[in-house]
Protein backbone atom coordinates (compact mmCIF):
# COMPACT_ATOMS: atom_id res chain seq x y z
CA UNK A 1 0.00 0.00 0.00
CA UNK A 2 1.33 3.47 -0.89
CA UNK A 3 2.11 5.80 2.01
CA UNK A 4 3.33 9.31 2.84
CA UNK A 5 6.43 10.23 4.88
CA UNK A 6 7.46 13.72 6.04
CA UNK A 7 10.67 15.36 7.28
CA UNK A 8 11.43 18.95 8.22
CA UNK A 9 14.41 21.28 8.49
CA UNK A 10 15.14 24.72 9.95
CA UNK A 11 17.50 27.49 8.84
CA UNK A 12 20.58 28.84 10.59
CA UNK A 13 18.45 31.79 11.76
CA UNK A 14 15.96 29.61 13.63
CA UNK A 15 16.33 30.30 17.40
CA UNK A 16 17.08 26.69 18.33
CA UNK A 17 19.73 26.52 15.61
CA UNK A 18 21.27 29.81 16.74
CA UNK A 19 21.72 28.16 20.14
CA UNK A 20 23.26 25.03 18.60
CA UNK A 21 25.69 27.11 16.55
CA UNK A 22 26.83 29.23 19.50
CA UNK A 23 27.39 26.11 21.62
CA UNK A 24 29.38 24.35 18.91
CA UNK A 25 31.44 27.42 17.98
CA UNK A 26 32.46 27.88 21.62
CA UNK A 27 33.36 24.17 21.72
CA UNK A 28 35.52 24.55 18.60
CA UNK A 29 37.42 27.44 20.17
CA UNK A 30 38.20 25.39 23.26
CA UNK A 31 39.36 22.39 21.19
CA UNK A 32 41.48 24.60 18.90
CA UNK A 33 43.45 25.78 21.93
CA UNK A 34 43.32 22.60 24.01
CA UNK A 35 42.29 19.40 22.19
CA UNK A 36 41.79 17.60 25.51
CA UNK A 37 39.13 20.08 26.68
CA UNK A 38 36.04 18.60 28.28
CA UNK A 39 33.10 20.81 27.31
CA UNK A 40 29.32 20.80 27.73
CA UNK A 41 27.80 24.13 26.70
CA UNK A 42 24.09 25.01 26.63
CA UNK A 43 22.77 28.20 25.06
CA UNK A 44 19.43 29.99 25.35
CA UNK A 45 18.42 32.90 23.10
CA UNK A 46 15.44 35.21 23.47
CA UNK A 47 14.55 38.83 22.78
CA UNK A 48 17.81 40.78 23.07
CA UNK A 49 19.49 38.12 25.19
CA UNK A 50 21.96 35.23 24.88
CA UNK A 51 22.44 33.09 27.99
CA UNK A 52 25.30 30.57 27.98
CA UNK A 53 25.79 27.98 30.72
CA UNK A 54 27.61 24.70 31.15
CA UNK A 55 30.70 22.91 32.36
CA UNK A 56 34.26 23.07 31.06
CA UNK A 57 37.52 21.45 32.08
CA UNK A 58 40.34 22.94 29.98
CA UNK A 59 43.82 24.45 30.08
CA UNK A 60 42.58 27.47 28.14
CA UNK A 61 39.78 30.00 28.15
CA UNK A 62 37.94 31.68 25.28
CA UNK A 63 36.18 34.98 24.65
CA UNK A 64 32.55 33.83 24.77
CA UNK A 65 31.18 37.32 24.04
CA UNK A 66 33.22 37.86 20.89
CA UNK A 67 32.59 34.33 19.60
CA UNK A 68 28.83 34.73 20.07
CA UNK A 69 28.61 38.18 18.48
CA UNK A 70 30.75 37.17 15.48
CA UNK A 71 28.52 34.17 14.88
CA UNK A 72 25.31 36.22 15.10
CA UNK A 73 26.73 38.62 12.49
CA UNK A 74 27.55 35.66 10.28
CA UNK A 75 23.98 34.37 10.53
CA UNK A 76 22.55 37.80 9.72
CA UNK A 77 21.17 39.21 12.95
CA UNK A 78 22.50 42.73 12.49
CA UNK A 79 19.40 44.97 12.40
CA UNK A 80 17.56 46.51 15.35
CA UNK A 81 14.15 45.79 13.80
CA UNK A 82 14.82 42.07 14.35
CA UNK A 83 14.75 42.81 18.12
CA UNK A 84 17.89 40.66 18.32
CA UNK A 85 21.06 42.40 17.16
CA UNK A 86 24.57 40.93 17.34
CA UNK A 87 26.02 44.28 18.43
CA UNK A 88 23.52 45.18 21.15
CA UNK A 89 22.11 41.96 22.59
CA UNK A 90 23.04 41.08 26.15
CA UNK A 91 25.29 38.05 26.62
CA UNK A 92 25.34 36.34 30.01
CA UNK A 93 27.85 33.56 30.61
CA UNK A 94 27.70 31.12 33.51
CA UNK A 95 30.28 28.40 32.83
CA UNK A 96 31.76 26.33 35.66
CA UNK A 97 34.19 23.46 36.09
CA UNK A 98 33.12 19.97 35.11
CA UNK A 99 32.25 17.65 37.99
CA UNK A 100 35.41 16.04 39.37
CA UNK A 101 33.39 12.93 40.22
CA UNK A 102 32.54 12.48 36.55
CA UNK A 103 36.01 13.48 35.34
CA UNK A 104 37.78 10.98 37.60
CA UNK A 105 35.18 8.28 36.93
CA UNK A 106 35.68 8.17 33.17
CA UNK A 107 39.46 8.62 32.99
CA UNK A 108 41.89 5.72 33.03
CA UNK A 109 45.68 5.57 33.04
CA UNK A 110 45.33 3.69 29.75
CA UNK A 111 43.70 5.93 27.13
CA UNK A 112 42.28 2.86 25.40
CA UNK A 113 40.23 2.12 28.53
CA UNK A 114 38.76 5.61 28.94
CA UNK A 115 35.12 5.23 29.96
CA UNK A 116 32.03 6.68 28.35
CA UNK A 117 31.27 10.22 29.52
CA UNK A 118 27.72 9.28 30.42
CA UNK A 119 25.16 6.55 29.93
CA UNK A 120 23.31 6.81 26.63
CA UNK A 121 21.83 5.02 23.66
CA UNK A 122 22.73 6.16 20.16
CA UNK A 123 21.50 5.26 16.69
CA UNK A 124 23.07 5.10 13.25
CA UNK A 125 21.03 4.81 10.06
CA UNK A 126 21.61 4.54 6.32
CA UNK A 127 19.41 3.83 3.33
CA UNK A 128 20.04 3.41 -0.41
CA UNK A 129 17.59 6.19 -1.22
CA UNK A 130 20.07 8.94 -2.03
CA UNK A 131 23.71 9.05 -3.09
CA UNK A 132 24.74 9.91 0.46
CA UNK A 133 22.57 7.16 2.01
CA UNK A 134 20.20 9.59 3.75
CA UNK A 135 16.38 9.82 3.75
CA UNK A 136 15.28 11.84 0.72
CA UNK A 137 12.56 13.81 2.51
CA UNK A 138 15.13 15.21 4.98
CA UNK A 139 17.70 15.93 2.28
CA UNK A 140 15.18 17.91 0.24
CA UNK A 141 14.07 19.82 3.35
CA UNK A 142 17.68 20.81 4.05
CA UNK A 143 18.38 21.73 0.43
CA UNK A 144 15.39 24.05 0.13
CA UNK A 145 16.60 26.10 3.09
CA UNK A 146 20.24 26.04 2.04
CA UNK A 147 19.25 27.58 -1.28
CA UNK A 148 16.92 30.06 0.41
CA UNK A 149 19.80 31.11 2.68
CA UNK A 150 22.02 31.72 -0.37
CA UNK A 151 19.32 33.91 -1.92
CA UNK A 152 18.95 35.87 1.34
CA UNK A 153 22.69 36.48 1.64
CA UNK A 154 22.94 37.55 -2.01
CA UNK A 155 20.40 40.23 -1.06
CA UNK A 156 19.18 40.98 -4.60
CA UNK A 157 16.19 39.03 -5.88
CA UNK A 158 14.38 38.46 -2.56
CA UNK A 159 15.72 41.38 -0.48
CA UNK A 160 12.92 41.17 2.11
CA UNK A 161 14.10 37.81 3.54
CA UNK A 162 15.05 37.58 7.20
CA UNK A 163 17.15 34.78 8.80
CA UNK A 164 14.47 32.57 10.39
CA UNK A 165 12.92 29.86 8.17
CA UNK A 166 11.48 26.32 8.23
CA UNK A 167 10.73 23.72 5.59
CA UNK A 168 8.85 20.44 5.38
CA UNK A 169 8.73 17.86 2.57
CA UNK A 170 6.24 15.01 2.27
CA UNK A 171 7.04 12.18 -0.15
CA UNK A 172 4.61 9.63 -1.52
CA UNK A 173 6.06 6.10 -1.64
CA UNK A 174 4.95 3.00 -3.46
CA UNK A 175 4.18 -0.19 -1.52
CA UNK A 176 7.74 -1.25 -2.47
CA UNK A 177 9.19 1.83 -0.69
CA UNK A 178 10.08 3.66 -3.93
CA UNK A 179 9.58 7.47 -3.90
CA UNK A 180 6.86 8.27 -6.45
CA UNK A 181 6.57 12.04 -6.18
CA UNK A 182 6.83 14.99 -3.82
CA UNK A 183 3.36 15.28 -2.36
CA UNK A 184 3.77 18.47 -0.32
CA UNK A 185 6.35 21.22 0.17
CA UNK A 186 6.07 23.66 3.07
CA UNK A 187 8.22 26.80 3.28
CA UNK A 188 7.86 29.36 6.07
CA UNK A 189 10.26 32.27 5.87
CA UNK A 190 10.60 35.34 8.03
CA UNK A 191 10.39 38.61 6.07
CA UNK A 192 10.35 42.41 6.29
CA UNK A 193 7.12 44.38 6.65
CA UNK A 194 5.18 45.06 3.42
CA UNK A 195 2.60 47.72 2.56
CA UNK A 196 -0.21 45.22 2.97
CA UNK A 197 -0.45 41.62 4.14
CA UNK A 198 -2.07 40.59 0.85
CA UNK A 199 0.68 42.14 -1.27
CA UNK A 200 3.33 40.59 0.95
CA UNK A 201 1.91 37.07 0.85
CA UNK A 202 1.35 37.14 -2.90
CA UNK A 203 4.95 38.30 -3.54
CA UNK A 204 6.48 35.63 -1.29
CA UNK A 205 4.42 32.82 -2.85
CA UNK A 206 5.43 34.01 -6.33
CA UNK A 207 9.12 34.22 -5.47
CA UNK A 208 9.29 30.83 -3.74
CA UNK A 209 7.57 29.10 -6.67
CA UNK A 210 9.37 30.99 -9.45
CA UNK A 211 12.81 31.66 -7.93
CA UNK A 212 13.60 29.20 -5.14
CA UNK A 213 12.08 26.02 -6.58
CA UNK A 214 13.68 26.42 -10.06
CA UNK A 215 17.06 27.10 -8.44
CA UNK A 216 16.72 23.94 -6.37
CA UNK A 217 15.69 21.91 -9.44
CA UNK A 218 18.54 23.28 -11.57
CA UNK A 219 21.25 22.67 -8.99
CA UNK A 220 23.61 19.70 -9.08
CA UNK A 221 22.91 18.79 -5.47
CA UNK A 222 21.18 15.53 -6.45
CA UNK A 223 20.62 13.55 -9.60
CA UNK A 224 18.01 14.83 -12.05
CA UNK A 225 15.79 11.84 -11.18
CA UNK A 226 15.25 13.36 -7.75
CA UNK A 227 14.04 16.67 -9.13
CA UNK A 228 11.62 14.88 -11.43
CA UNK A 229 9.69 14.02 -8.27
CA UNK A 230 8.39 17.60 -8.33
CA UNK A 231 5.18 17.09 -10.36
CA UNK A 232 2.04 19.04 -11.22
CA UNK A 233 0.43 17.24 -8.28
CA UNK A 234 2.94 18.68 -5.78
CA UNK A 235 1.18 20.97 -3.30
CA UNK A 236 2.93 24.07 -1.95
CA UNK A 237 2.18 25.80 1.34
CA UNK A 238 4.13 29.08 1.51
CA UNK A 239 3.94 31.02 4.79
CA UNK A 240 0.69 29.27 5.57
CA UNK A 241 -0.08 31.74 8.40
CA UNK A 242 0.36 34.50 5.77
CA UNK A 243 2.52 36.85 7.88
CA UNK A 244 5.93 36.02 9.45
CA UNK A 245 7.62 39.31 10.40
CA UNK A 246 8.18 38.52 14.08
CA UNK A 247 10.64 35.63 14.18
CA UNK A 248 14.05 34.54 15.38
CA UNK A 249 14.73 34.79 19.13
CA UNK A 250 12.21 37.65 19.44
CA UNK A 251 9.42 35.40 18.17
CA UNK A 252 10.43 32.19 19.91
CA UNK A 253 12.96 31.38 22.62
CA UNK A 254 15.65 29.01 21.34
CA UNK A 255 17.68 26.40 23.20
CA UNK A 256 20.52 24.01 22.38
CA UNK A 257 19.44 20.49 21.49
CA UNK A 258 15.79 21.01 20.52
CA UNK A 259 16.18 19.99 16.88
CA UNK A 260 17.72 16.55 17.32
CA UNK A 261 15.55 14.88 14.66
CA UNK A 262 16.48 17.58 12.12
CA UNK A 263 20.11 16.96 13.13
CA UNK A 264 19.93 13.25 12.33
CA UNK A 265 17.53 11.34 10.05
CA UNK A 266 14.35 13.37 9.83
CA UNK A 267 12.20 10.85 11.67
CA UNK A 268 13.47 7.77 9.85
CA UNK A 269 15.75 5.42 11.72
CA UNK A 270 15.94 6.32 15.40
CA UNK A 271 17.34 8.76 17.95
CA UNK A 272 18.57 8.06 21.46
CA UNK A 273 17.30 11.40 22.77
CA UNK A 274 20.64 13.05 23.59
CA UNK A 275 21.57 16.33 21.90
CA UNK A 276 24.89 16.76 20.06
CA UNK A 277 25.82 20.45 19.98
CA UNK A 278 28.10 21.92 22.62
CA UNK A 279 29.47 18.52 23.70
CA UNK A 280 33.07 17.38 23.30
CA UNK A 281 33.58 13.81 22.00
CA UNK A 282 33.89 12.25 25.44
CA UNK A 283 30.09 12.60 25.48
CA UNK A 284 28.95 9.43 23.73
CA UNK A 285 25.61 11.02 22.84
CA UNK A 286 27.63 12.71 20.13
CA UNK A 287 30.65 10.58 19.26
CA UNK A 288 28.72 7.34 19.59
CA UNK A 289 26.05 8.61 17.18
CA UNK A 290 28.74 9.59 14.66
CA UNK A 291 30.33 6.16 14.98
CA UNK A 292 26.96 4.46 14.51
CA UNK A 293 26.29 6.48 11.34
CA UNK A 294 29.76 5.61 10.02
CA UNK A 295 29.10 1.91 10.56
CA UNK A 296 25.59 1.95 9.09
CA UNK A 297 26.65 3.89 5.99
CA UNK A 298 29.62 1.61 5.27
CA UNK A 299 27.55 -1.54 5.77
CA UNK A 300 24.83 -0.35 3.39
CA UNK A 301 27.36 0.89 0.83
CA UNK A 302 29.14 -2.47 0.98
CA UNK A 303 25.90 -4.29 0.15
CA UNK A 304 25.11 -5.85 3.52
CA UNK A 305 21.58 -4.37 3.45
CA UNK A 306 19.48 -1.87 1.49
CA UNK A 307 18.57 -0.14 4.75
CA UNK A 308 20.05 -0.45 8.22
CA UNK A 309 19.47 0.83 11.74
CA UNK A 310 22.06 0.33 14.48
CA UNK A 311 21.63 0.98 18.20
CA UNK A 312 24.63 1.14 20.54
CA UNK A 313 24.30 1.56 24.33
CA UNK A 314 26.93 2.91 26.73
CA UNK A 315 27.38 3.00 30.51
CA UNK A 316 29.07 5.95 32.28
CA UNK A 317 32.68 5.14 33.10
CA UNK A 318 32.71 1.90 31.08
CA UNK A 319 34.63 1.76 27.80
CA UNK A 320 32.99 -1.20 26.05
CA UNK A 321 29.41 -0.70 24.79
CA UNK A 322 26.78 -2.55 26.76
CA UNK A 323 24.91 -3.71 23.67
CA UNK A 324 24.56 -3.50 19.90
CA UNK A 325 21.19 -3.93 18.18
CA UNK A 326 20.66 -4.15 14.41
CA UNK A 327 17.48 -3.85 12.33
CA UNK A 328 17.87 -4.51 8.60
CA UNK A 329 14.12 -4.20 7.95
CA UNK A 330 14.15 -7.55 6.18
CA UNK A 331 16.34 -6.06 3.44
CA UNK A 332 19.50 -8.09 4.09
CA UNK A 333 20.61 -11.61 3.18
CA UNK A 334 22.19 -11.81 6.64
CA UNK A 335 20.58 -12.26 10.05
CA UNK A 336 20.53 -9.12 12.18
CA UNK A 337 22.35 -11.01 14.96
CA UNK A 338 25.14 -11.94 12.55
CA UNK A 339 25.48 -8.33 11.41
CA UNK A 340 25.73 -7.17 15.04
CA UNK A 341 28.32 -9.87 15.77
CA UNK A 342 30.49 -8.71 12.86
CA UNK A 343 30.16 -5.05 13.86
CA UNK A 344 31.87 -5.90 17.16
CA UNK A 345 34.65 -7.71 15.29
CA UNK A 346 35.23 -4.97 12.69
CA UNK A 347 34.84 -1.76 14.71
CA UNK A 348 36.38 -0.79 18.05
CA UNK A 349 33.55 1.11 19.74
CA UNK A 350 35.38 2.25 22.87
CA UNK A 351 35.34 6.06 23.33
CA UNK A 352 39.07 6.58 22.76
CA UNK A 353 39.06 4.43 19.61
CA UNK A 354 36.12 6.37 18.16
CA UNK A 355 37.77 9.72 18.92
CA UNK A 356 40.98 8.58 17.24
CA UNK A 357 39.36 6.88 14.22
CA UNK A 358 37.06 9.81 13.41
CA UNK A 359 39.50 12.59 14.48
CA UNK A 360 36.97 14.02 16.90
CA UNK A 361 39.39 16.01 19.08
CA UNK A 362 39.69 18.64 16.33
CA UNK A 363 37.61 21.85 16.09
CA UNK A 364 35.15 20.48 13.52
CA UNK A 365 31.77 21.10 15.11
CA UNK A 366 30.44 24.50 14.00
CA UNK A 367 29.85 23.02 10.54
CA UNK A 368 27.70 20.25 12.01
CA UNK A 369 25.38 22.57 13.91
CA UNK A 370 22.97 23.45 11.10
CA UNK A 371 21.42 21.54 8.15
CA UNK A 372 22.21 18.16 9.67
CA UNK A 373 25.13 16.33 11.28
CA UNK A 374 24.80 13.40 8.89
CA UNK A 375 24.97 13.11 5.11
CA UNK A 376 27.42 15.90 4.34
CA UNK A 377 30.60 15.45 2.32
CA UNK A 378 33.91 14.81 4.04
CA UNK A 379 36.34 17.61 3.25
CA UNK A 380 39.59 19.17 4.48
CA UNK A 381 39.53 22.85 5.43
CA UNK A 382 41.60 25.44 7.24
CA UNK A 383 39.94 27.20 10.16
CA UNK A 384 41.17 30.18 12.16
CA UNK A 385 40.82 30.92 15.86
CA UNK A 386 42.25 33.24 18.51
CA UNK A 387 44.45 31.89 21.28
CA UNK A 388 44.25 33.08 24.89
CA UNK A 389 46.61 36.00 24.07
CA UNK A 390 44.56 37.12 21.10
CA UNK A 391 46.90 35.69 18.45
CA UNK A 392 45.38 34.17 15.31
CA UNK A 393 45.99 30.43 14.97
CA UNK A 394 45.27 28.13 12.04
CA UNK A 395 43.93 24.59 12.28
CA UNK A 396 43.82 22.24 9.30
CA UNK A 397 40.98 19.80 9.94
CA UNK A 398 38.86 17.19 8.20
CA UNK A 399 35.10 17.65 8.47
CA UNK A 400 32.46 14.91 8.64
CA UNK A 401 34.90 12.01 8.90
CA UNK A 402 32.01 9.71 9.88
CA UNK A 403 30.72 10.02 6.29
CA UNK A 404 33.81 8.30 4.82
CA UNK A 405 33.27 5.01 3.00
CA UNK A 406 36.62 3.67 4.14
CA UNK A 407 35.58 0.31 5.60
CA UNK A 408 33.88 -1.20 2.55
CA UNK A 409 36.76 -3.61 1.64
CA UNK A 410 36.99 -4.86 5.23
CA UNK A 411 33.23 -5.34 5.50
CA UNK A 412 33.07 -7.23 2.20
CA UNK A 413 35.79 -9.55 3.41
CA UNK A 414 34.03 -10.28 6.73
CA UNK A 415 30.67 -10.85 5.04
CA UNK A 416 32.21 -12.68 2.07
CA UNK A 417 30.63 -10.25 -0.39
CA UNK A 418 31.86 -10.19 -3.97
CA UNK A 419 32.67 -6.91 -5.70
Amino acid sequence: MAYLFTSESVSEGHPDKISDQISDTILDNFLANDPLSRVAIETLVTTGQVIIAGEVNSKTWVNVQKISRDLLHKIGYNKNEYRFNADSCGILSSIQNQSLDLYEGINNYKKEKTGAGDQCIVFGYAIKETENYMPLSLELSHHLLLELSKIRKEGKIMPYLRPDAKSQVTLEYSKDNIPLHINTVVISTQHDEFDTKEKMHKRIIHDIINILIPRVKNSNFYSKNVYKLFTNKTKFYINSTEKFVIGGPHGDTGMTGRKIVVDTYGGKGGHGGGAFSGKDPSKMDRSGAYAARHIAKNLVAAGVSEELLIQISYIAGVSEPAGIFVNSYGKSLFDDEFIAFNIRKIFDLCPYAIEKRLKLRNPIYEETSVYGHMGKKTKKVSKYFLDIKGNRIRKDVELFTWEKLDYIPIIKEFFNLKN
